[in-house]
């Protein structure tokens, strides 16, 4: 294919390239004189493992040309990748002067070009700004609508500077969202020949995997230096603890506790956490994310409290109370809290756990419940149907195959709040139920 890339950094140098050495004819642009001159002359203008070859290659073999002219680069190009920078606006924001400029030049050259060309943005922009600032420009610059004149894609790269060559030949994912079907077939064709289990997505969804990935790579960086600061002012093998810890591919390095759903709680996680922060105080080491995490997961529950009380009912019922399913386990419960702050408000409060009997439970667990919500005994129910019928809205906490068989007889009039884990199979058909998760 003909391939216009926009923009000249570490994302379109790597692009670029690559392309060209898988046998597409690629022109590169740019506003900058020097990175265009140092390209034609087969120089690398960033420093990128592979990359000095491949460019002096391409170049000399003619696949790879470069250009500071906006109307000659999309003249000759079927699909234009822009990849020109998104960077921070000095308060916290995106700063998208560049890629609004650099699509408004490609929407006017666009009025003098009959073919159909696919436009593909991989810079990272932030949910709303393709289809709300992007989409609408190129439409109005260019006279054309996008899908019949030309196509709109989005198509988040995933390159790591320093090792950008191998990423682009082995990606982790191709994520694409695509407008018509004439642009997926293209993205299609165009990355056949390094990944055909293209993730087809939603534009918003694309938008914002590329910050959810950055994000949980700083947590992960961070989480690891915590660990060794506490490890080393322990006395601790730092290298030790992680090989033991990498080991586990169950529950640690693994998909297990990585689904939205509601807060955490249990006599491990929340009492472990201020453990180890209370530890590292004696030790005057700093644990800011582990200390901030207890602090989430409040939030998380106070969350839930807003959902109900912007719902106007007072009714509420709970399905599930101990603080994951399969357990009588009350201790630390974050059901137990958001049923705490409700009573505080007075929420009437009705309550099914089919783990839970007042009369059965012992020890700690006992003793835990009775102090935290003296008047326990009033509001359990005994069943399923008791909850539904005296309740406005039903909050499941445990997904518990009883409780959604109940739930789907389930007379009109009463609002569903799934705290539970992300509703995967469509238990709730949203069309003829009043539903609503706590994070979708």
């Amino acid at each position: 294919m003909k391939i216009g890339v926009f923009g000249l950094g570490y994302t379109g140098c790597v692009s670029a390239a690559c392309l060209a050495q898988l046998g597409h004819q690629v022109l590169g642009v740019d506003i900058s004189y020097k990175k265009v001159k140092l390209i034609e002359n087969g120089i690398s203008p960033i420093v990128e493992k592979e990359l000095d070859d491949i460019i002096k290659e391409q170049v000399n073999n003619g696949r790879l040309k470069t250009t500071q002219n906006t109307g000659q680069a999309v003249g000759f190009s079927e699909v234009i990748l822009v990849c020109v920078g998104t960077p921070d606006n000095g308060f916290g924001d995106i700063d998208y002067k560049q890629i609004e400029r650099v699509c408004g030049d490609i929407g006017d050259a666009l009025r003098d070009k009959q073919e159909f060309v696919t436009i593909v943005i991989r810079s990272t922009i932030l949910p709303g700004f393709a289809k709300n600032i992007i989409f609408p420009a190129l439409e109005l610059n260019s006279g054309k609508r996008a899908g019949m004149d030309f196509g709109f894609v989005l198509n988040p790269e995933f390159l790591r500077e320093g090792s950008g060559v191998y990423d682009f030949y082995h990606p982790p994912k191709t994520v694409v969202a695509a407008g018509d079907t004439k642009s997926k077939n293209v993205m299609e064709q165009l990355y056949k020949a390094i990944d055909e289990n293209i993730i087809f997505t939603g534009f918003e969804e694309a938008s914002l995997i590329k910050y959810v990935d950055n994000a949980f790579h700083a947590v992960k960086v961070t989480f690891g230096n915590e660990i060794g600061r506490l490890c080393r002012e322990l006395n601790v093998d730092t290298r030790a603890v992680f090989d033991i810890f990498l080991r586990d591919k169950k529950l640690n390095i693994s998909p297990l506790y990585l689904q939205p759903g509601f807060a955490f709680g249990g006599s491990c996680l929340p009492k472990d956490l201020r453990a180890m922060t209370c530890k590292a105080g004696e030790k005057n080491v700093e644990l800011p994310l582990l200390k901030s995490v207890l602090k989430s997961n409040e939030e998380h529950i106070l969350y839930a409290y807003r959902l109900i009380w912007k719902s106007g009912k007072k009714n509420i019922g709970f399905l599930g109370l101990s603080f994951k399913s399969d357990t009588d386990d009350l201790r630390e419960s974050p059901y137990v809290s958001l049923a705490n702050y409700l009573l505080a408000d007075n929420f009437n409060i009705k309550i099914y756990d089919r783990n839970v009997e007042l009369s059965k439970l012992v020890g700690s667990n006992r003793e835990f419940i009775e102090k935290t919500i003296p008047q326990i005994g009033n509001l359990l129910c005994d069943s399923v149907e008791q909850v539904i019928a005296e309740s406005d809205m039903i909050v499941i906490g445990n997904r518990v195959q009883d409780y959604e068989i109940a739930l789907k007889k389930m007379p009109e009039g009463k609002k569903i709040l799934d705290l539970s884990i992300l509703n995967k199979s469509g238990d709730f058909n949203k069309d003829e139920v009043d539903y609503e998760g706590i994070c979708w």
